[in-house]
């Protein structure tokens, strides 16, 4: 008798969540033992984060569902309300597609509102990126997936090490790596300059010219601050009047005033220097990445995918604090001045080694293959657990 494929439903919750996913899902798709679903919500599929959704399907992928959990606001009660809603929906999709394995990855809120409703439907959960150090609530958020998910693939072995540390059974960490080095690997980093001066609006970027790369996003465990931080960020990319290709924020609690500070000082200074875009694809996205002369922010990928191309990075605040990484980083205060000159040291420096910290570029087979051949599970334990209780009766 033929066995069934096995059913993994991905779980696509923001650009950047696709961008380190994709490689995967094309993995699994080819896969002869697996069912690839996917699951789009988020700002995944909303219009003025640019309907991320469609690109998806653009990339061959069919798309098993559009979620809508998003409540506007962009403050903490309205994540924490969006997480709600989000349990109730996922529980619905999932109670229609039946998967075997629910496939999550990062810290985002809806992954930990998509974890909350699997596990307690008996739906076996596989995690990436898990048992990684980072600021704001997104920590907390990645730990609690971890001990929902019933498989794991760290991208580090450091964060292996941490997960089995949080009782975690290291039979179920199944490979190391992050999947989006294998975009990086692969990627040719030339880039037609229409796809980023035809997105966006603002100056006009000369991409074979020394460029700055800006993505800040909130803190959400220093609400209320974040207006400030874009403010002195601003300042800085002003004093340094370098041609800069700046991201809108995500939808966390404090976007909406970063997003008020951008137009704010875009009205009141005319910068002839500045171009502001909602989102690239992937690819483009990570070309960007690979051709900046300097990147300044907060955004995980200046610490994980930054280093595969050797890419410097000037990361500012504590949105990543106490995140790996490698010497092509240089953490900065928020604050004018000191973004200003750890940004002209950056430049001084030039490029650095290409690190392979978060991926060697060969993770997402790996994945691929450690998917289709689990087994799973519904029950989890602590698993030094039982390693206390013999020593106990040993006593």
């Amino acid at each position: 008798m033929n066995k069934s494929p096995k059913k993994v439903c991905v779980v696509l919750v923001d650009r950047a969540n696709y961008g380190r996913l994709k490689p995967v899902m094309r993995s699994l798709a080819a896969h002869p033992e697996i069912e690839l679903q996917v699951l789009a919500a988020g700002t995944m599929v909303l219009e003025r984060f640019g309907l991320a959704v469609n690109g998806v399907r653009a990339d061959g992928f069919p798309v098993a569902g559009e979620i809508y959990i998003e409540l506007e606001g962009s403050t903490p009660t309205t994540m924490a309300k969006s997480v709600g809603f989000a349990v109730v929906e996922f529980a619905s999709e999932f109670q229609r597609l039946k998967p075997d394995v629910v496939l999550l990855i990062g810290d985002r809120y809806e992954a930990l509102a998509a974890a909350i409703a699997a596990a307690y439907m008996n739906l076996c959960i596989a995690h990436i990126q898990g048992g990684e150090v980072s600021g704001s609530i997104d920590e907390s958020a990645r730990h609690a997936i971890s001990k929902f998910a019933h498989f794991h693939f760290p991208s580090t072995r450091r964060s292996a090490d941490y997960l089995v540390r949080m009782g975690e059974d290291p039979d179920t960490i199944l490979s190391v790596g992050c999947p989006s080095s294998d975009i990086a690997r692969l990627i040719d980093i030339r880039l037609d300059p229409a796809v980023v001066n035809g997105a966006g609006s603002g100056a006009t970027i000369d991409l074979e010219a020394p460029f700055l790369l800006v993505v800040f996003h909130p803190t959400t465990t220093e609400f209320g601050d974040e207006r400030h931080q874009m403010q002195e960020m601003l300042a800085a990319l002003q004093d340094l009047a370098q041609p800069t290709v700046l991201f809108w924020p995500n939808i966390d609690a404090g976007a909406d005033h970063i997003s008020r500070a951008i137009r704010v000082f875009r009205d009141q200074n005319r910068p002839t220097w500045l171009r502001s875009i909602v989102n690239l694809t992937p690819e483009d996205y990570l070309r960007v990445l690979a051709r900046t002369s300097c990147a300044v922010g907060n955004s995980s990928s200046f610490v994980r995918d930054a280093g595969y191309f050797g890419t410097p990075v000037v990361l500012v605040g504590n949105r990543q604090e106490g995140r790996e990484a490698d010497e092509h980083v240089r953490p900065a205060v928020p604050l004018r001045g000191e973004i200003a000159a750890r940004v002209r040291e950056q430049l001084r420096h030039g490029r650095y080694q290409p690190s392979s910290l978060y991926g060697d570029g060969f993770v997402s087979q790996r994945i691929s293959q450690a998917l289709a051949g689990l087994n799973p599970y519904v029950q989890k334990r602590l698993h030094y657990i039982h390693d206390a209780r013999t020593a106990a009766f040993a006593t």
